[in-house]
């Protein structure tokens, strides 16, 4: 096989923005990806894409887990089992990847949970930190990804209400978010209409004092071109966002953002259905020569390369990593080692409202990025002092649109079945509104990710192990966010209000979807001896090795994390054309 400047191993957001990057710069760059081809048409077409039981239930745009999977446990005595059906997450499957199925919420990140550690010591002291809590700093900026979440957003097509922009106010009372930090540049595109469940969410939440905000949406509220010349259609709150590719050209994914661009670049070549199996190293084990993938017809083809680029799903990162001798395996019992640390995911706390009949939600229309949020309890805008508890979280109500089969709510105490749950669904579907407090997760020293000694894949390859569970500090923040949403949610006068929220001693639960925001395991940082990356996403170990994606998190953020790892990888990319390519070796 012929040597390629670049070879990049998945082609979701990250291997997207990589390709496109690097082959601006003149590079021959090759992408592999283990799934099928995945375009607007035909896997978007409409009307067959409408389609709940093809897409929601039986997850046609995910992991096919016949072939590969996670073992899961709870802790590190227990043993971990397989799972052939998840529920808790779903990771995408195919060219566009979570970018193609995700929902278009597009933030980008609080200043403070970039420092996260640091501001925790500075305002509060180290004995304010639960034991075992594992929290680093990134290593980088806003002000230096700031630029980058201007760019990722003109991409994007991402819609929006600016709050200051180069340090003028323009969004008070149109609907900025005062904590929001400063911008150098607008949103590409006005925020998004207002439904009438969000609109009533923010009425209620000014009124007690807090200040709801447009939420940032990759769903374009009106025609848009981006720099690379791809064109976005304005969305039409069709309800099938998050699980779906987009009919309309209205959700940005690397589809339909960044993939007609590359196609017209001679250098670039994508190769759909290559599974890589490993990342191949010289004798010294400090440089990739390449990776070694399967083909479509099961044939072990090697790519060489001179510079690997691992941006697949984030414990996929991991993975690869772990299989590849790249760094060294995390042990939770010594502290010791890189590669697995630091796994986290996201708290999550869901009310529900029901309304009599004269109040219409009409829940069945939606977006996935529309909606109205408060980030008052976000990050660190309030004073965690007296709750002890570490973390923040953005409340929003995001109506996605409610599918018939998958989300109807009904209130407790309703029977799971029979006549009583039929009339209980007839009387609430279009009268019901639902808000979510997406919480920051942190990491732990013994929540992590390593191979399986038992369970192989398709390959004979170890799947990954994943242990991990909750820990009391999760619970009470999450509850603490759980009794203030239910304030607001009060505030709207409902007939009756359900709290779904984890209590203390609960277990993780793979069975119910909370969200596909995983992190960690491959953590960025300034320090070898805790983090298997640098602040450029290279790898301390490989210098020819970049690994971008939510596995450099050192923890779980509030905000959804697409935006900031779109950030990071535009910040990787162009360290790589100004400085690595230049002098090729470690960048810091």
């Amino acid at each position: 096989m012929k040597k390629a400047d670049v070879v990049i191993v998945g082609f979701g957001w990250t291997g997207a923005i990589m390709a496109r990057e690097l082959a601006e710069a003149g590079l021959q760059v090759v992408a592999l990806e283990r799934g099928a081809m995945r375009d607007t048409q035909p896997d978007g077409a409409y009307p067959q894409v409408l389609d709940e039981l093809t897409y929601s239930i039986r997850k046609k745009l995910f992991q096919d887990l016949s072939r590969e999977t996670v073992t899961i446990r709870h802790g590190v005595g227990d043993t971990a089992l397989p799972y052939r059906q998840l529920g808790a997450f779903l990771p995408g499957d195919g060219v566009g990847g979570a970018g193609l199925h995700w929902s278009g919420v597009h933030f980008r990140v609080d200043p403070v949970e970039l420092r996260l550690r640091s501001h925790y010591l500075e305002r509060y002291g180290k004995a304010f930190l639960p034991e075992g809590i594992a929290i680093q700093d990134f290593g980088v900026s806003y002000e230096e990804l700031e630029p980058h979440f201007d760019f990722a957003e003109k991409v994007f097509g991402t819609s929006g209400t600016a709050w200051s922009v180069n340090g003028q106010v323009v969004g008070q009372g149109r609907g900025g978010n005062p904590f929001a930090p400063d911008r150098s540049d607008d949103f590409p595109l006005p925020a998004q209409k207002r439904t009438v469940s969000a609109q009533r969410f923010g009425d209620a939440a000014a009124q007690l004092g807090y200040h709801p905000y447009d939420l940032p949406s990759a769903n374009a509220s009106g025609p848009y071109t981006n720099p690379y010349g791809c064109q976005m259609g304005p969305c039409n709150f069709c309800g099938y966002c998050s699980g779906y590719a987009c009919y309309n050209y209205s959700k940005a994914s690397p589809n339909v953002n960044v993939l007609p661009a590359l196609r017209r670049m001679p250098n670039f070549e994508l190769r759909p259905h290559s599974h890589v199996l490993r990342v191949n190293l010289s004798t010294d084990r400090r440089t990739a020569t390449g990776v070694t993938y399967v083909d479509a017809q099961g044939r072990e083809v090697e790519q060489p390369a001179d510079i690997v680029v691992i941006s697949a799903f984030q414990f996929h990162n991991v993975r690869l990593m772990l299989l590849s001798g790249i760094g060294t395996p995390y042990d939770p019992a010594t502290g010791q080692g890189t590669v697995g640390r630091n796994f986290a995911y996201q708290n999550m706390a869901t009310v529900k409202a029901f309304f009599g009949g004269d109040v219409h939600s009409n829940e069945f229309i939606g977006a996935g990025g529309n909606g109205i949020a408060i980030d008052d309890f976000n990050a660190d805008h309030f004073d965690h002092g007296p709750h002890g508890f570490v973390g923040g979280s953005p409340m929003w109500v995001n109506q996605a649109g409610v599918k018939p089969i998958s989300g109807i709510a009904v209130p407790e105490g309703t029977p799971n079945w029979g006549s009583a749950w039929k009339d209980a669904v007839a009387e609430h579907y279009t009268h019901t509104v639902s808000m979510d407090a997406h919480g920051a997760h942190m990491s732990y020293r013994d929540n992590y990710l390593g191979l399986d000694p038992t369970y192989t894949d398709a390959y004979g390859l170890p799947l990954l192990r994943m242990t991990f569970d909750w820990k009391d500090n999760d619970i009470r923040m999450t509850r603490f966010m759980a009794a203030k949403l239910r304030g607001i949610a009060e505030a709207m006068g409902p007939q009756a209000v359900r709290v779904l929220v984890k209590d203390f001693g609960d277990h993780f639960d793979t069975t119910s979807y909370q969200t596909t925001h995983l992190n960690g395991g491959a953590i960025m940082g300034t320090d070898p001896a805790s983090s298997a990356l640098n602040r450029y996403l290279q790898s301390w170990d490989v210098h020819n090795v970049f690994v971008p994606g939510a596995s450099a998190f050192p923890q779980g953020l509030g905000y959804n994390p697409t935006g900031l790892v779109a950030a990071l990888t535009y910040w990787s990319a162009k360290a790589i054309r100004e400085r690595y390519l230049k002098s090729p070796g470690a960048l810091a």
